[in-house]
């Protein structure tokens, strides 16, 4: 599965701190995620377009 990415790995591509993306989260901003279990996974293909310019995910520039 390595389609998915961990919070932690989303953010070092956003140089962000893990807490960040879980306030983004919470405040039901920032990049689209997943729920297995308790286990927080972004997709790799929502992230990338986020970093191309591809999206207008709210909270993220």
């Amino acid at each position: 599965m390595t389609d998915l990415l961990t919070p932690q790995e989303v953010a070092e591509i956003f140089r962000v701190e893990v807490g960040t993306l879980a306030k983004w989260r919470w405040q039901k901003i920032g990049p689209d995620y997943i729920k297995i279990g308790r286990m927080v996974r972004y997709r790799r293909e929502v992230i990338e377009a986020i970093v191309n310019g591809g999206s207008t995910t709210p909270g993220v520039t």
